[in-house]
């Protein structure tokens, strides 16, 4: 008998452990290294059944436990210090609060959340991103509302079958169970929001909380009496279904989200944020809701009211592929966006804001460009490979002047670094922060550090024990006896997790077997491989690519050094991160967008060896682990599948193995350890989501806020000149003309420090000098005649002769050697980010 709904009963606490509640209930717990550890102490053993779960742990123990821990003074104590220390947390200034012209709130919009394994909303690396933006938030004072949906499923549970088949479990979750509160309103009833869909049918969503230190999270819930049991299921999985059942979700996301913020602020007083950031596209349609609420409340135009939202709005693109945007039929978008749904919209308006080269598709990450002045990647090689994959917005344009910037990806240290590290830094160097620690300090010994790498990978590889002991005994009813001594705690331990997309080549190491066989079982420098990861269900490749390596690593003469852990969540990658000594990643490059799992190992002092893709390419140093060469893009794929995996097994057998197990008289590999200590002082404090997050304020956040407030100052005068400016000039831009071009000074072949004079003729057509810039662009000449190393020189308006005008501009040589220059008008006007912004310009005609 299967039940189709569960609830849960919370333990009633006795009075003097009240404020446990209170520890529990607020989710700073997951990366509050002393809180955790008085749940710990609770019941260990209840700690590690519930999944490091505070709230299920206090049902487990029973109420004899609890009474047990009532009558303990000392840890009545504890609890109500670690309470008054949550009190001030909570309350005092930070970091934020030092600042000047920064926005008052920010909503930022995910369609996944990963905060801890006890509150299972996210599937990979964007909703792990996003949740250690919101706890980097809350530890700096960035008044940040995160909005996502509750998924009744969350992401699925994984499990390897015996013939190594991925099987996906999908349990209800209960959320009166999990770490949140129902917003309600002050009659007691449950807040909801509503919207439109087609068939005069609504859909209800109910908002659930979760208080993340600081910061509040609502997550949208359509599991609910209001709705019709079809449309109950609309936030049932994530990433689950297509077309309509996908469609619907990112309306909710982003148009519900929109109206949840309005009502969080209505019930609470919370201000209404004064910028919006949209993490990935999926969250692109709260542009489009915004946009509405302009015009049906305020009285805007379409492009007035499109102005006002771009301003306030950051985008950032997580995905390096085409195929990993989110794209819809043009049709079954038309017939959701009706005037029921977003009263006032002209919806071809909305559709053109999606268009891309099919005029069938909807695409997702053009509607995030477009409704965002500010956008980003989320590392500098994939800023570079966004501009790439978006230039055809702005014609005419070299793409490294295109407006995607780039914010690198950062990691929540203090999630993510081991206990045993913390306790090290706080032992020797005085702090549980491993970011601010001198590591090459005298005061850490090699000893110490060695001692706290291998107690590290003695952890995980007793936590793969654990794991594969309970596989098997799941499908074959009983653990076979070589699980105890499967992983060998003193041998190189190299460790892959992620997920399980084909680009990201899980099988790569499985190119030449007998080799790797060698590697794993070498006499004197064995290796051995920890390795997890899920693909997504309806990915029959990738889960061919699990199994491959599944059956590789049940072969009897490799099973003790390759392991495949099942089922890879936040709770597993807290225990694995630490105890690798090398993290592998080998991507095909440049598909990385950053790939933040060598960021948290890096926190624990693990070396990276990989391909120098996503953040590898910028940090890599030489001394902080390897780099595995890239074959050419253009090479056929299984020549260079095999470049590429002969060179990973180079270095792991002569460069990485080596320099592990070489020991000096005290048994210490003190080139390693010198290793481990200019990781962790180097890459500490830049892989840190603070200092991810201190870009996006000083960046991204502040400069969108302050446009916002100028666009909507005095009724909204300064968005409606942009929008009528930016009318203007796509109406007539066209007819601009650079009629003619001079340059004095080059009579003779001058020399560096020369000054020449550059004179252009422009006839604009009516248009107003101070409407454009009119610049010249100098740089080296390639063969083909294109430019490099480009410099612009604005030229100034100097006369009008006849129907042109005249404009000139002095410009210093620098440099010797052979250069090319053109001249080109461009758009300007104070509320624009960027002179590219309109994809607007008019060059010289040679």
């Amino acid at each position: 008998m299967r039940a189709i709904r569960k609830f849960t009963v919370r333990t009633s606490l006795p009075e003097r452990l009240r404020r446990l509640e209170q520890l529990a209930s607020n989710l700073r717990w997951s990366w509050h290294e002393p809180t955790r550890e008085l749940f710990r102490e609770i019941s260990l053993e209840g700690w590690r059944a519930t999944g490091h779960d505070p709230l299920q742990l206090l049902g487990w123990v029973g109420t004899e436990r609890l009474g047990q821990l009532a009558a303990d003074d000392a840890f009545v104590a504890r609890v109500d210090a670690l309470a008054d220390e949550l009190d001030d947390y909570l309350s005092q200034a930070r970091w934020y609060q030092s600042l000047e012209d920064v926005p008052e709130s920010i909503a930022y919009f995910s369609p996944e959340f990963g905060i801890t394994s006890a509150l299972p909303q996210y599937s990979g690396g964007l909703g792990i991103l996003a949740g250690d933006h919101l706890k980097a938030a809350s530890d700096l004072g960035v008044p940040i509302v995160g909005v996502g949906l509750f998924y009744q499923a969350g992401y699925f549970k994984q499990a390897i079958s015996r013939e190594g088949w991925q099987q996906e479990a999908y349990p209800v979750l209960d959320p009166d169970g999990l770490p949140l509160t129902i917003l309600r309103r002050p009659d007691g009833e449950h807040a909801t929001v509503s919207i439109a869909l087609p068939g005069a049918r609504t859909l209800h969503a109910r908002i659930w909380q979760a208080t993340i230190g600081r910061v509040p999270l609502l997550l949208l819930d359509t599991n609910i009496h209001e709705n019709d049991d079809d449309l109950r299921g609309v936030a049932d999985r994530l990433y689950g279904g297509g077309g309509e059942h996908r469609l619907q979700q990112e309306l909710l996301l982003g148009i519900g989200g929109v109206r949840a913020l309005d009502v969080y602020s209505e019930l609470t007083g919370a201000p209404r944020p004064g910028v919006f950031h949209s993490n990935e596209g999926h969250a692109g349609f709260l542009g489009v809701e915004r946009m509405s609420q302009l015009i049906s409340r305020e009285g805007l135009g379409f492009d007035e009211a499109l102005a006002v939202v771009r301003a306030g709005t950051v985008f950032t693109t997580h995905t390096p592929v085409p195929a990993g945007i989110d794209r819809f039929d043009v049709e079954l978008v038309r017939s959701h966006l009706t005037g029921e749904l977003v009263p006032g919209i002209d919806v071809d308006r909305v559709l053109a804001l999606g268009r891309e080269s099919d005029p069938n598709i909807f695409n997702m990450a053009q509607l995030g460009f477009s409704i965002a002045q500010r956008a980003n990647g989320v590392s500098k090689l994939h800023g570079a490979v966004s501009r790439s994959m978006f230039q055809d917005r702005w014609p005419g344009f070299d793409t490294d002047e295109l407006p995607i910037t780039s914010v690198t990806n950062g990691v929540h240290a203090s999630t993510w670094t081991s206990p045993v590290l913390k306790h090290l830094a706080e032992r020797e160097l005085g702090t549980l922060d491993t970011t601010r620690c001198d590591w090459a300090s005298d005061a850490v010994s090699d000893e110490t550090i060695w001692t706290a790498r291998n107690e590290m990978r003695r952890q995980t590889i007793e936590d793969a024990r654990a794991r594969t002991r309970v596989k098997h005994e799941r499908n074959e009813g009983v653990a076979p006896r070589w699980i105890d001594e499967m992983l060998d705690p003193d041998v190189l331990t190299i460790g892959f997790a992620r997920r399980v997309p084909t680009y990201k080549r899980l099988t790569l190491m499985l190119h030449d077997r007998d080799r790797l066989r060698a590697l794993l079982t070498h006499p004197e420098r064995p290796v051995q491989l920890i390795i997890a990861g899920k693909s997504h269900p309806a990915d029959e490749a990738g889960k061919g690519l699990i199994q491959e390596l599944v059956r590789f690593s049940q072969e009897p003469e490799v099973r003790g050094r390759i392991v495949f852990l099942e089922n890879y969540d936040i709770s597993m990658a807290k225990s694995l991160y630490p105890g690798c000594d090398v993290w592998l990643n080998n991507p095909l490059r440049p598909l990385e967008a950053c790939g933040t799992s060598g960021m948290k190992a890096a926190l624990n002092g693990s070396l990276n060896l990989s391909i120098l893709d996503g953040w590898w390419d910028e940090y890599f140093d030489g001394k902080n682990g390897w780099a595995i060469p890239s074959a050419h893009e253009q090479m056929d794929a299984a020549q260079r599948d095999a470049f590429e995996a002969n060179a990973l097994y180079e270095i792991i057998e002569h460069q990485v193995a080596p320099r592990f197990y070489e020991r000096d008289e005290r048994g210490l590999p003190t080139a390693w350890i010198e290793s481990i200590r200019h990781t962790l002082a180097t890459l500490s404090p830049e892989l840190s989501a603070e200092r991810m997050l201190a870009e996006y304020v000083s960046r991204l956040y502040a400069p969108a806020a302050r446009a916002s407030a100028i666009a909507t100052a005095d009724g909204y005068r300064a968005g409606r000149e942009l929008a009528a400016f930016t009318g203007r000039m796509r109406e007539s831009f066209g007819r601009i003309e650079v009629r003619h071009v001079e340059v004095e000074g080059v009579d003779t072949p001058p020399v560096i420090g020369d000054t020449v004079l550059v004179r252009a003729y422009v006839a604009l057509d009516g248009i107003p000098e101070s409407d454009v810039k009119v610049e010249v662009v100098a740089g080296r000449m390639t063969e083909e005649g294109e430019l490099r190393g480009t410099r612009r020189y604005a030229l100034e308006p100097v006369a009008v002769e006849g129907d042109a005008h005249r404009f000139e501009v002095q410009v210093q040589l620098p440099v010797a050697g052979t250069f090319g220059y053109t001249v080109r008008v461009v758009p300007q006007h104070p509320m624009l980010d960027s002179e590219v912004e309109l994809g607007l310009v008019a060059y010289a005609k040679g």
